[in-house]
């Protein structure tokens, strides 16, 4: 039952073409350290779901990502993620860009197991027009309401990065806000969880079980990796490096930004990476953000 893997193992279950949904919302609790993990592997062709933070915009950097379906992309003190927009306005993505209501509709309609579940998010909008391959379907009941009828949003791996974890797979999501990352388990074939504390097997009073938000069957492989969403908030742990996030955002108006980037914290490895961002003595001086 001993489900702890390391970063390198995950990213080699990761393969060229495949869908990855990443858990989190925009900057905080991203999985950064599997992503990378990713960054560093010779992966490609990508489709990515999400509700898109700087790890979308690092794949995007990389050229890691042949598909983006998402709801938005930003790091919200910095709201349009820099290498993001860079990929998007040179035309190197195809795109399915969705009402947030709509991408969740998707991930849940995936974990039942349904085709497609109805909705009026997205009606009287564009996101008909842009994604031509979404269809709206009429009500089978005396109102006959037409809906638009979101398809599941199918994934071969979910990537998530949660407070604590057990090498059973049980996971605790302890901050304020859970974001949806129990659906983006609930829709892939294999999820993979990074873990700020990992202990043998859990042992939780009723109270505590309420944060085991999503079955550990769903679970496939826990990493350990303290600070593992850094520079992303992770609440209660710690808050964003907005910083270190400035720095990565100047990189995309520099010539050969993301190269530098790239060779100062990702090319080194995890350790290295510590090393440069100042971890873990740094996260102690990370404010949260209040909106």
């Amino acid at each position: 039952m001993n489900k702890e893997m390391t970063l390198a193992a995950v990213a080699g279950r990761i393969k060229s073409g495949m869908t990855i949904g990443i858990g989190g919302w925009g900057p905080r609790r991203k999985p950064m350290a599997i992503v990378r993990e990713i960054l560093r592997s010779d992966v490609t062709d990508l489709t990515v779901v999400a509700y898109g933070g700087p790890e979308v915009g690092m794949l995007c950097a990389a050229g890691k990502v042949k598909k983006l379906v998402f709801g938005f992309v930003t790091m919200d003190a910095i709201p349009l993620e820099p290498f993001y927009r860079k990929a998007r306005e040179a035309g190197m993505l195809e795109l399915m860009e969705l009402d947030e209501g709509m991408l969740e509709w998707g991930l849940r309609a995936a974990g039942m197991r349904l085709p497609f579940l109805p909705t009026r998010c997205g009606l009287a909008t564009d996101v008909l027009a842009k994604n031509p391959e979404i269809k709206t379907i009429a009500s089978p009941y005396d109102d006959g309401e037409v809906l638009l009828a979101m398809p599941a949003l199918e994934l071969d791996v979910a990537l998530l990065h949660v407070n604590d974890a057990d090498r059973w797979g049980n996971t605790l999501i302890t901050g304020r806000d859970a974001y949806f990352d129990a659906l983006f388990a609930r829709a892939a074939k294999e999820s993979f969880v990074s873990c700020e504390r990992l202990q043998d097997k859990f042992s939780l009073t009723a109270s505590e079980a309420k944060a085991n938000l999503f079955e550990r069957y769903l679970v496939t492989g826990v990493v350990h990796a303290p600070g593992g969403a850094h520079p992303t908030l992770n609440n209660p742990d710690y808050g964003w490096d907005l910083a270190h996030m400035k720095t990565y955002a100047a990189a995309a108006t520099e010539d050969g930004g993301w190269e530098a980037y790239r060779a100062r914290y990702i090319a080194g490895g995890e350790e290295a990476y510590r090393h440069e961002a100042g971890l873990p003595a740094r996260l102690l001086d990370l404010q949260h953000p209040v909106f």
